[in-house]
């Protein structure tokens, strides 16, 4: 029987971002330098294949600092990605544990400018999602009162700062650019003299992977993001996608998530992948498309991207090989 026609439009750049391979380099440098077990506080990045891979490797996940049982203590303990409060650290210290910071730098980058802003006076304001790690993470970099988070246009439009002349605002990295520009907007129509950070909040690689959907959805009848229900980036591209043009948009963890019966007859399919995905996982939906379909791959690629963090000093002289991460990257 001949297979129907399709044709795969990829996204570049899809998955991992710098930050999200450093976070990820940690945990296996770590498991490699010290053994089983390292601990992690939360999810070091919003994927279960990630946390469950590491876990098979020695990794254990936990919520908080007292979870680590006292024969492990000398074990080390890695912060994620998306940033920990200061009392975080301080409470590792009050512990005598040994700590691991994997926050990504880009989100290092706004704890700065959220206190730079401070220190020059001005409450901040932090536009980002309630209950998100990094939101988390951000807000505690200050003293409690010291800023405000705003989500959504309507916040913006009710919020009520201490002082309207003193005022700065950062974002969370993983946003929309489209909805934080409308936030933004309405902010500073109603506080003329509100402060912009030093840099832009928004990192490259959330922008990046937003423009290439961008460029890849129209016309398209179904288009797939790679990531998970917790991850505010992954997300936001199927919004995007929506925004611009693809009849459908889906956001899947693995291929076996697909539902064959209820995508309807398909021609065009994007498909990209948020920061934390792995491109294992996208290997795999295109190796499930082409057991249907006689599949050609496009590219559809608006940046190239050569940014690399470098790892804690205390691993830097441990080996990373290609087979410690073909786990993720195949």
């Amino acid at each position: 029987m001949t297979r129907p026609e399709l044709t795969i439009r990829l996204c570049g750049p899809r998955g991992f971002c710098a930050g999200v391979d450093r976070a990820i380099q940690i945990v296996v440098l770590a498991l490699k330098s010290y053994g089983a077990p390292v601990y992690v506080r939360h999810e070091i990045v919003h994927n279960r294949y990630v946390v469950e891979g590491l876990e098979t490797k020695g990794a254990i996940f936990i919520e908080e600092l007292d979870e680590i049982p006292a024969e492990h203590r000398a074990q080390p303990v890695v912060f994620s990605a998306h940033g920990v409060p200061k009392s975080v650290p301080a409470d590792a210290n009050a512990r005598n544990l040994f700590y691991l910071d994997a926050t990504c730098p880009l989100v290092s980058k706004v704890h700065k400018q959220a206190l730079r802003h401070q220190r020059l006076g001005r409450h901040v304001i932090l536009i980002g999602h309630e209950g998100h790690p990094e939101v988390i993470g951000t807000m505690g970099q200050l003293p409690e009162g010291a800023v405000s988070l705003v989500d959504t246009v309507a916040d913006a439009e009710k919020y009520t700062p201490p002082d309207p002349d003193r005022l700065g605002y950062v974002t969370q990295t993983t946003l929309s650019v489209e909805d934080s520009e409308g936030v933004i907007a309405k902010l500073k129509e109603r506080f003329p003299n509100l402060h912009d950070p030093a840099a832009e909040s928004i990192c490259y690689a959330t922008t990046n992977r937003q423009e290439a959907v961008k460029l890849a959805a129209p016309g398209t009848d179904l288009f797939l993001i790679v990531g998970a229900p917790n991850s505010s980036n992954s997300k936001r591209l199927v919004e995007v996608a929506l925004k611009a043009g693809a009849k459908q948009s889906l956001l899947v963890q693995r291929a076996s998530e697909i539902d064959w019966s209820a995508v309807g007859p398909l021609r065009t399919v994007g498909l990209s992948a948020g920061a934390s995905a792995p491109e294992v996982i996208v290997n795999e939906i295109i190796d499930a498309f082409k057991e249907r379909y006689a599949t050609t791959v496009e590219l559809a690629e608006m940046a190239e991207e050569n940014e690399h963090f470098p790892v804690n000093r205390e691993l830097r002289h441990i080996e990373l090989t290609h087979e410690d991460m073909a786990w993720v990257n195949g």
